[in-house]
């Protein structure tokens, strides 16, 4: 059985302005199996979030294979690529993108609305429940700290029940306790046989997952398992 849940090969990707072109990844090749937690490493400029917007189909490479689940997503059109997004994807950002003067439960209900499933409260609750913020349901997302505010961007991200997580930089508004809370629910997530792809440049954070690449100017320049993987307990870390 074919268990490899995305695939690349030579992927590239350029952006042009006037008549300058500038490659922003230039051909790399990996597979990411089910169930894998891996984060993706790199400077600035390096192409990491790029990389991730083309895993997580917010944008198309320009050259080079992609498969998902052994489909070539080159015939993907966007009605299909909207539903995986909001079906089998999840996504948290660093800036968590939480409608402020919302609850919690109607942030994190967003999700299902655009699925049609407006009534399904309970899938909403079960959602905020794993990442132990019933109590703060129906407070507005303005009145949290930012470390709750992420953990309601993982509830979102979480609450159609996805094969795979994306996470971009998600502890980086974060201090160090905080940011073991939401690496700890990530790693949840990860045992439940889930798929989860970290983009960081931070190796402390880079360590919670399983493996790691390490992207340098385009180009993988490192590809390994994580040998003293961190994991967070209570808002401490524990190798």
């Amino acid at each position: 059985m074919n268990d490899e849940l995305i695939q690349v090969k030579n992927l590239t990707k350029d952006y042009q302005s006037d008549e300058i072109v500038t490659a922003v990844l230039r051909g790399i090749t990996f597979d990411i199996k089910a169930g894998e937690f891996v984060a993706i490493m790199g400077p600035s400029g390096s192409g990491k979030s790029t990389l991730m917007h083309i895993l997580g189909f917010l944008d198309r490479p320009t050259e080079g294979d992609y498969f998902y689940n052994g489909q070539d997503t080159r015939i993907f059109n966007d009605s299909k690529l909207a539903e995986i997004r909001n079906k089998e994807v999840g996504f948290v950002f660093q800036s968590f993108f939480l409608l402020p003067k919302t609850t919690v439960l109607e942030n994190v209900r967003l999700p299902l609305v655009y699925s049609g499933k407006e009534a399904d409260y309970y899938k909403a609750e079960k959602a905020v429940k794993a990442v132990g913020l019933e109590h703060r349901s129906g407070y507005f997302s303005s009145q949290l700290s930012g470390g709750e505010k992420q953990r309601v961007a993982i509830a979102r991200a979480l609450v159609n029940d996805p094969k795979m997580i994306f996470a971009d930089e998600p502890t980086g508004n974060l201090d160090s306790k905080s940011g073991a809370q939401v690496m700890n629910i990530l790693q949840d997530f990860n045992d439940q046989g889930k798929t989860v792809i970290l983009v960081t440049h931070e190796q402390d954070t880079a360590k919670h997952a399983r493996r790691i690449i390490q992207l340098k100017d385009g180009l993988i320049v490192d590809d390994y398992q994580v040998r003293d993987r961190v994991t967070s307990k209570n808002g401490h870390l524990n190798k």
